[in-house]
């Protein structure tokens, strides 16, 4: 077997010049003539700007320029639009619009009102100290319960209601009479906290304008190298795209947040070119990070489940509000579709009706985290069944069992309209149950007993929708027989050179180290959507095997030639085309290089061997996979300790298994974080009190157990690689097990629920209460 090809656990290429300190991040760019910038950011969730007074700004040492709104309005410059779902065919909606400097109002604290140019970063920043603002304080609202009450402040007056959007889902009807004939309904509200990205490496941006040819470049943390330059060029500059080149080098961690078209993105550019064609760069410090990065989830949910005597379902309700924060930004849009009509999860649910309101509020805007609707979904109908289990007095492996949605089923369309293609629910749980050694836990809860701990398990079965839009990706040789791969996803910790190289190293075989790998650079790369959805195996690689089907296709004909065969007679086999029945043979790169010849190359061939593929996530992929978990919790402080994890997860046709194990654990890292530590808080007014990482918690190596896990392959029927997506796995798994765990571990206090994160602090309370409760008693 081809140690490099499909399937094999090849380490990272990538790793060597991290871990040596060689990468090339935005921060590590310095260019000739290079200036700095600061952003100036509002301290009021909600206030009219009165006046700006930048004079003593523009007269401090060093400065180059400061920006306000006043000249993003005489400079013409337009506003940051987001996708709505009526460009998608649904229902009409509000559309904020977003601009890079505000000019007479600011939603939230942390929004942009002014833009600092100095020779220095030091002296950019004491510039910015010394422009006087002066606001007018409104009313604000924070929570989305608050905002779609009657009579809440507006956060934009010409939408009093505050709700952006509103989906709908299912049927009404048949869930009112599936409820109506119900020998059980249980119920739950749940918050599903907010929190953010933290990435490793923050936000930052260089933008560089060129006089001579009136055109820009920019070098951006972006996800999304290509959107970020329609945003930028289309929206704000109103350029054509082609006059911005959007570079994305190695970038340290995405997670959604790094979508891109930040406001930063623009006025890094636009500084540029009023400061004469000087480079301009501006990178984010951790609090600015924390104020002004998009944040996650925060929605508050209600859902009620129908069941009959034997607990099977009948019904499922959902009411939703998702919090959009100030504007509604990037794709936010996609987090109430997603947790609606993944609202069923993996069960046969007859009659479903799912309502989500976007809800805009004067806080931080929100847009997609690790997950985007799906860790939302699975949440709620996992926490639902753990209750019916308890309400019912059924085990909550057996309620699982009864409703999972059978292999036999497959296809199978849920009543919010979209069909799984494939899964194995029933044989994915049971070999999580077995890894976790599920009957093993009566012994060790009396271990943790005699230790003076309280120990609890919890079981969670998510799955998510991965994939969406559609991709282009090319495969070139050079003269000298060298592959490249031109990618229009983006690698930012997923190793997409390492697992790209490896599939067409096998489907044509060139040697591993002879590719070359090139993303990020919207000159180099004509058209790529980026990467976030899980989206990059499905839709890059299926593309990036039809580039290589289209290569092979078009060296035959020359293989032809030179062999003075027909091509009819020819087969291709690890790298080389063979006369069938014979031993004449040539290899695919010798083939490539007799492309190039600079003269007597027959006229049917084009010079240069390269071929582009493109594909559609039309359908996506269905990835699944039951986690389990065990905590121990200290009654003297609420600590929750995870004492151990153990997942399965199928992620259809595995193409590296070392990088996907690794998508997995460091998902799962990060919703343990959401589970026990991390939340964005806001006071009443709408100030952050989480502003700095003293106040927000994030795991560390310690937080977590060594995680166990293993890979199930269920080929999805719906791609020719049956793959199917493995980035937001573990966040969307790991939440639901780990409270799981925690209320049964709190199940013999009586205590039935608590909110994301389990603090120690929130264990405790919650403890305490039921003391108080049991003493007055």
């Amino acid at each position: 077997m081809n140690k490099f090809g499909v399937g094999q656990p090849v380490p990272r290429v990538e790793d060597p010049r991290f871990i040596t300190g060689r990468g090339r991040y935005v921060d590590d760019i310095e260019l000739p003539q290079q200036c700095y910038g600061v952003v100036v950011m509002a301290p009021h969730a909600h206030a009219r700007i009165k006046r700006i007074d930048t004079a003593k700004a523009k007269a401090a040492l060093g400065v180059l320029a400061v920006l306000t709104g006043a000249d993003v309005i005489a400079d013409k410059l337009g506003a940051l639009a987001p996708p709505m779902p009526e460009d998608m065919g649904g229902p009409k909606g509000f559309r904020t619009l977003r601009a890079i400097l505000e000019a007479q109002k600011v939603r939230a604290v942390g929004d942009r009102v002014a833009f600092v140019v100095a020779e220095t970063y030091a002296q950019a920043r004491d510039a910015a100290e010394l422009i006087e603002i002066e606001y007018e304080p409104l009313p604000a609202v924070i929570g989305v319960e608050d905002a779609v009450k009657s009579g809440a402040p507006a956060v934009w007056d010409e939408q009093p209601n505050n709700i952006a959007f509103t989906l709908v889902m299912g049927n009404k009807d048949a869930t009112d009479a599936a409820f109506a004939k119900a020998r059980h309904i249980v119920s739950l509200k749940l918050n599903n906290n907010r929190i953010t990205a933290n990435s490793i490496e923050p936000r930052a941006a260089i933008g560089h304008y060129h006089p001579d040819s009136d055109s820009y470049t920019l070098y951006s943390t972006s996800q999304n190298p290509h959107g970020t330059r329609s945003a930028v060029a289309g929206q704000v500059l109103k350029i054509a795209e082609t006059k911005l080149r959007v570079i994305s080098p190695d970038v340290g961690g995405g997670f959604g947040m790094k979508f891109g078209g930040y406001p930063e993105d623009a006025l890094v550019v636009w500084a540029s070119r009023r400061v004469g064609g000087r480079p301009v760069k501006w990178v984010s410090t951790r609090s600015e990070a924390l104020l002004g990065d998009s944040q996650g989830r925060d929605q508050i949910v209600t859902g009620e489940l129908a069941l009959d005597e034997n607990g099977k379902i009948l019904g499922l309700r959902v009411g939703a509000l998702h919090a959009m924060g100030s504007h509604v930004f990037g794709a936010a849009m996609v987090v109430p579709l997603f947790a609606m009509r993944l609202s069923p999860g993996v069960y046969q649910i007859p009659a479903v009706h799912a309502v989500g309101k976007a809800v805009l509020t004067n806080t931080i805007p929100l847009a997609p985290y690790r997950g985007a609707g799906r860790p939302e979904a699975t949440f709620l109908i996992e926490m639902l069944l753990d209750r019916a289990a308890r309400t019912l007095g059924i085990d909550p492996i057996e309620i699982r069992r009864r409703n999972y949605i059978p292999t036999a089923a497959m296809p199978h369309k849920l009543q919010t309209g979209i069909t799984y293609d494939s899964g194995d629910f029933v044989h994915v749980m049971d070999e999580c149950l077995k890894l976790a050694d599920w009957n093993g836990f009566n012994k060790r809860a009396a271990e943790s007993k005699k230790r003076g701990k309280l120990r609890g398990r919890g079981i969670g079965y998510f799955l998510e929708e991965a994939a969406v839009f559609n991709d282009r990706m090319v495969l070139r040789f050079d003269p000298s027989g060298m592959l490249t791969i031109l990618a229009g996803t983006h690698s930012h910790g997923q190793g997409h050179q390492t697992v790209y190289m490896q599939m067409v190293s096998e489907w044509l075989g060139v040697p591993f180290d002879n590719i070359r790998y090139i993303q990020g650079d919207t000159d180099a790369v004509p058209m790529g959507r980026g990467t976030y959805g899980s989206r990059s195996m499905h839709v890059g690689g299926n593309a990036l095997k039809r580039a290589a089907d289209a290569i092979i296709e078009k060296a035959k004909l020359m293989a032809a030639t030179i062999l003075e065969a027909a091509a009819g007679d020819l087969e291709f086999k690890d790298g080389t085309f063979r006369i069938v029945g014979t031993d004449r043979a040539l290899p695919l790169t010798e083939v490539a290089k007799a492309f190039y010849r600079p003269v007597m190359l027959p006229p049917q061939f084009d010079v240069g061997l390269e071929a582009s593929g493109t594909f559609a996530a039309e359908p996506p992929n269905y990835p699944n996979g039951c986690h389990v978990c065990e905590v121990e919790i200290d009654p003297e402080t609420g600590a929750v300790t995870l004492a151990r994890y153990a997942a399965v997860d199928d992620v259809g046709r595995v193409m590296n298994r070392l990088l996907c194990e690794g998508q997995i654990h460091g998902g799962v890292a990060q919703g343990a974080g959401q589970a026990l530590m991390e939340a964005i808080v806001f006071d009443p007014a709408g100030q952050l009190v989480t502003g700095s990482l003293q106040d927000y918690a994030m795991p560390r190596a310690d937080d977590l157990p060594d995680l166990i896990s293993e890979l199930t392959e269920v080929p999805a029927k719906t791609n020719p690689l049956g793959v199917k997506g493995a980035g937001e796995a573990g966040a969307t798994g790991a939440p639901p097990a780990i409270m799981s765990a925690v209320l049964d571990a709190l199940k013999p206090l009586g205590i039935d629920h608590i909110d994301m994160p389990a603090t120690p602090s929130r264990v405790w309370a919650a403890m305490q209460a039921h003391h108080s409760k049991t003493a007055a008693e």
